[in-house]
C-alpha cells in the first residue's frame, strides 16, 4: 500500500480524464474453490487496489465526477467473522488512510447507482473478467450478465489504461522486489535441475519461496520439459540428462505486482552442440530486442527485427534459407516463433489485459495483424518512458504444426522441413526479461538471474 497522497492522486487524474458520470468499481469477492467456506487465496482488482489501495473481498466504490464525491461502500465484520478471521480494522479508518472520507454499507450501492439512473447520468464501469461481478452489475443496473462486457465503458477503460501504463519509482520498486523473489526461485530451480527429478519438486519449491517472500505465485508456473507447449501446466514428467527444462514464473509481491522471468535449463549441466546453438539464437533475439527499446520505437518493429535475427541464426544453422527479412515479412519464421516478443507488466503479470488487450496494446494509429504468430502479439504501439514490459522471445519445434505446414508446403521457399523433421523432440527454448522504459534506453529490472550460455550451465553445476 502506498502513501494516502499517491490514491488520492491517481483519482483526481483520472476525474479529469473522464470528467462526467459515476464511474464504478467492483471489488473481488472471495471466489470458492470447492464450497463456499473453502476459497482460493484472496486476490482484490488490480484496478480497484491501483486507484483505492483496499485489499478486501465485499467492497465497491463509486466516484462521482459531476459532484466531486468519492464514496467506498462495504461493511465491517461481526462477531461471526471476528470469531473466524479475528478483529479487523473498523473500514472507515481503512478508507482514511487511502484519502476517503465517504464510507457507506454495501447496501447503499445500488440506491445511488439507481439515483444517477434515474437523473440520466452515465454510469461507467469496467469490463467484468468474473463472472459474479458480471452477475453483479445485472443486479444494480439491470444489464444481462453475459453482455456485461458490451456495455462497458470504453472512456473509463482507455483513460484506466493510460494511467496504469506509466510506472512510479514507486511501482518500479515493488516490481523489482518481486524480481528478487523471483531470482531466489530460479537459483534454487537450476540446482535442482538434475537427472531423476520431477518437474512437480522443482514446481513445489519455487512456490514455496514466492510464498516465504511474502506473496505468492503471479500465475501458475510452467515447469516443464516439453517447452514447444507455450502454456504446458502439466509438471508430471520425472527429468533426464540432456533434457532442456523450460521454466517461466513469477512471483507477486504482497503489493499486487508481479514479475515474470523465462530460463530454459540443461538438465544436468550441460547444452550439446545444438541445443547451445539454438539457445544462443534466442539469447541474440532477446539481446538485439531490448537494445532497441526506447521511447517513440514500436514494439511491433522490435518484435519484428527480434524474428529476422532468428531467420538469420536458422539459416546459418541449416533449418531456414533465403533472405531473412522476406522470411519475416511473410511469416515464415512463426514456425519457430509463433507468439509475440512481451506484453505489458504490472499489478498482473499480463497487465491490464481485463480491459482490453487490443486497448493496452494497440492504438488508433496501431492495428493488429492477422498473420500467424504476429497476431498473437499483445504489445505493438510505440513505447514511452515509464512502460514496464516483458521481452520474452522463444523457438519451438512443435510436432502438429510442423506437419500442418510440411503437408501444405507452406513458406517452402524458406523452410528445410526435410530437416526440421529431424528436430521433431527437440523441445522448446524461451528467454525472458522484466525491462523499464527510461526517457533515454531501457533498464532490465531485477537482480541478474543466469542467462548466457557459460552462467545457467555453472548454476546447474552448482558452481
Amino acid at each position: 500500500m502506498f502513501d494516502k497522497k499517491t490514491y488520492v492522486q491517481r483519482r483526481a487524474k483520472l476525474a479529469r480524464q473522464v470528467k462526467s458520470g459515476l464511474l464504478l468499481f467492483l471489488g473481488n469477492g472471495e471466489s470458492p474453490m470447492n464450497y463456499p467456506a473453502n476459497p482460493y487465496h484472496y486476490r482484490q482488482d488490480s484496478t480497484f487496489l491501483y486507484f483505492f489501495g483496499l485489499s478486501h473481498p465485499g467492497l465497491a466504490a463509486v466516484i462521482d465526477l459531476d459532484e466531486g464525491r468519492q464514496t467506498v461502500f462495504g461493511d465491517d465484520v461481526d462477531m461471526e467473522d471476528i470469531i473466524w478471521m479475528g478483529p479487523q480494522p473498523a473500514l472507515k479508518g481503512r478508507c482514511a488512510r487511502v484519502g476517503v472520507s465517504d464510507q457507506r454499507p454495501l447496501v447503499d450501492l445500488a440506491a445511488v447507482l439507481r439515483d444517477g439512473v434515474r437523473q440520466g447520468r452515465r454510469v461507467h464501469f469496467l469490463p467484468p473478467y468474473r463472472a459474479e461481478n458480471a452477475a453483479w452489475l445485472e443486479r444494480l443496473l439491470g444489464i444481462r450478465a453475459e453482455t456485461a462486457r458490451d456495455h462497458a465503458s470504453a472512456e473509463f477503460a482507455r483513460a484506466v489504461i493510460a494511467q496504469r501504463s506509466l510506472k512510479s519509482a514507486g511501482e518500479v520498486a515493488e516490481i523489482e522486489a518481486a524480481l528478487a523473489v523471483s531470482a531466489a526461485m530460479y537459483r534454487e530451480a537450476m540446482a535442482m535441475a538434475q537427472p531423476g527429478i520431477s518437474e512437480r519438486e522443482i514446481a513445489g519449491f519455487i512456490e514455496g519461496i514466492a510464498l516465504a517472500g511474502g506473496g505468492r505465485m503471479a500465475f501458475p508456473a510452467i515447469v516443464s520439459k516439453h517447452g514447444e507447449t507455450l502454456h504446458n501446466h502439466f509438471h508430471g514428467n520425472r527429468l533426464a540428462e540432456g533434457d532442456l527444462l523450460l521454466i517461466d514464473s513469477g512471483a507477486e509481491a504482497e503489493s499486487g505486482y508481479a514479475s515474470d522471468i523465462t530460463r530454459t535449463i540443461p538438465v544436468g549441466g550441460r547444452f550439446n552442440p545444438l541445443q547451445k546453438d539454438i539457445y544462443e539464437t534466442v539469447l541474440d533475439m532477446q539481446l538485439t530486442a531490448i537494445a532497441m527499446i526506447r521511447p517513440g520505437v514500436s514494439y511491433r518493429s522490435v518484435h519484428l527485427r527480434a524474428s529476422e535475427v532468428l531467420a538469420e541464426h536458422l539459416a546459418h544453422i541449416g533449418l531456414m534459407r533465403g533472405r531473412a527479412a522476406d522470411a519475416v515479412a511473410c511469416g515464415a519464421h512463426a514456425l519457430f516463433f509463433p507468439h509475440g516478443l512481451g506484453h505489458m507488466m504490472g499489478l498482473d503479470v499480463h497487465d491490464m489485459e481485463d480491459l482490453g488487450e487490443t486497448w493496452v496494446g494497440y492504438d488508433d494509429k496501431v492495428k493488429r495483424s492477422p498473420q500467424f504468430g504476429l497476431a498473437y502479439l499483445r504489445l505493438a504501439r510505440k513505447l514511452e518512458a515509464g512502460h514496464v514490459l516483458t521481452v520474452e522471445p522463444g523457438i519451438y519445434f512443435i510436432p502438429a504444426l510442423i506437419d500442418q505446414w510440411r503437408r501444405e508446403r507452406r513458406h517452402a521457399e524458406f523452410i528445410r522441413y526435410e530437416r526440421v523433421e529431424k528436430l521433431r523432440a527437440f523441445g522448446g527454448i524461451r528467454i525472458e526479461d522484466d525491462v523499464l522504459v527510461l526517457k533515454r534506453g531501457v533498464r532490465v529490472l531485477g537482480p541478474a538471474i543466469p542467462k548466457s550460455v557459460a552462467e545457467v550451465e555453472a548454476a546447474v553445476r552448482g558452481r
